[in-house]
C-alpha cells in the first residue's frame, strides 16, 4: 500500500492509494471511528504523527480503505482544488546513510571494500519534496546524484538481531543522496566526516511516498536506477548491496537507537555523476515509483 503526504489549502493530510485513487486518510479515519466505533479522534495530519504515535498500521489502513469503497464515500477522496505532493517525512529526526554499499560503486571510487557498514548522517533540514528544486551552491565544484533505497523505521529499534529486523520497518521510499563531491573528496583526504558534504539544504529529495513493508517481498530485491534528463546514469538491483537490510538494521541499532520516523538510506550503486543547473533528476525503484526533481543554482 502507498501512503503519501499531501498539502491543500486546508493544510497537510495523509493520503492512501485505493484502487488507483487517493483518499484523504486523515479525514476518513476520523469518520470511520466516529461511525463504526463511536469514538471521536482528531484528524492525524502527517505520517510523522502516525509513526510517532504507533498508528502507522497497515491493518487499519486496509479497514478504512475498505470502508470507503463499500460506502462509496467519494467526498473523502482527494479534496477539490490544488493539492501538492510533499515528502513523506518532512523533517526526520535522524537520517542514517550508508556509504560504499555496492561493490561496483566501491570500485568506481577506487576505494577499499568495507568489512562492515560505513555510516554517516544527513541533516533532516536537507529533505525536500518530490518536484522541488535541488539548489546547488556555486563555487564548490562538482555536485552528484545518488539514488538510494530508503528504509523508514516504524518501531523503536535498539540492539535488534537481523532475524527480527523487518519487524521494525514501516516501509520503503526513495532517497536521492545529493553530494558535494569535490568537497567530499577534500574532506576524505583530510580525514574529516562527510556530514557537511551531504547536508546542504535541498540535498535530500525524499519520496514520492512510503510503500508499506508488507507490499515488498523479502529479501528485498528491487531494480533501481537514476536518469538525468532522460538518460540512464545508474542502473542496478538492491540484491547487489554488500550489506542487506537486516544486516544494516542490526548494525545501526547496535550503536544508535532508531525511533519511528527515522530513515536509513542504504547506499547507492555505481554510475554516480555530475548534476548541473537546468538538469532534471529522476530516481526510480521497482515497486515504489519515481522521485523527480529539477536542479537549479542557488
Amino acid at each position: 500500500m502507498k501512503v503519501a503526504q499531501w498539502e491543500s489549502e486546508d493544510g497537510l493530510f495523509v493520503g492512501l492509494e485505493v484502487d488507483g485513487h487517493w483518499i484523504n486518510y486523515s479525514k476518513a479515519s476520523a469518520i470511520y471511528y466516529a461511525l463504526l466505533h463511536d469514538l471521536v479522534i482528531p484528524p492525524r495530519p502527517t505520517i510523522e504523527v502516525l509513526l510517532e504515535q504507533g498508528q502507522f498500521d497497515v491493518k487499519e489502513f486496509r479497514a478504512i480503505a475498505s470502508f470507503i469503497r463499500k460506502n462509496t464515500l467519494q467526498r473523502y477522496m482527494m479534496p477539490p482544488g490544488e493539492v501538492v505532493l510533499k515528502a513523506p517525512l518532512m523533517r526526520p529526526r535522524k537520517i542514517v546513510a550508508l556509504g560504499l554499499n555496492y561493490s561496483l560503486h566501491v570500485k568506481e571510487g577506487s576505494l577499499a571494500k568495507p568489512s562492515e557498514p560505513v555510516l554517516f548522517m544527513k541533516a533532516g533540514s536537507s529533505v525536500i519534496d518530490p518536484g522541488a528544486p535541488i539548489r546547488i551552491p556555486r563555487g564548490l565544484g562538482r555536485m552528484d546524484h545518488e539514488v538510494e533505497l530508503a528504509v523508514v523505521i516504524g518501531k523503536k529499534a535498539s540492539g535488534v538481531k537481523r532475524k527480527k529486523a523487518f519487524e521494525h520497518v514501516a516501509g520503503y521510499t526513495i532517497c536521492n543522496d545529493v553530494t558535494a563531491r569535490t568537497l567530499q573528496t577534500e574532506d576524505i583526504n583530510r580525514r574529516y566526516p562527510w556530514f557537511r558534504t551531504k547536508s546542504f539544504d535541498t540535498f535530500t529529495p525524499l519520496g514520492p511516498w512510503i510503500v508499506t513493508s508488507d507490499a515488498i517481498r523479502q529479501p528485498v530485491r528491487l531494480a533501481i536506477e537514476c536518469r538525468v534528463n532522460g538518460k540512464v546514469r545508474q542502473r542496478s538491483n538492491t540484491r547487489h548491496m554488500l550489506f542487506d537490510i537486516p544486516a544494516i538494521v542490526e548494525y545501526v541499532s547496535r550503536y544508535i537507537t532508531l525511533d519511528p520516523g527515522d530513515v536509513i538510506s542504504t547506499g547507492t550503486p555505481e554510475g554516480i555523476g555530475r548534476i548541473e543547473h537546468g538538469d532534471t533528476v529522476a530516481c526510480r525503484i521497482e515497486g515504489i515509483g519515481e522521485l523527480k526533481n529539477p536542479v537549479l543554482h542557488r
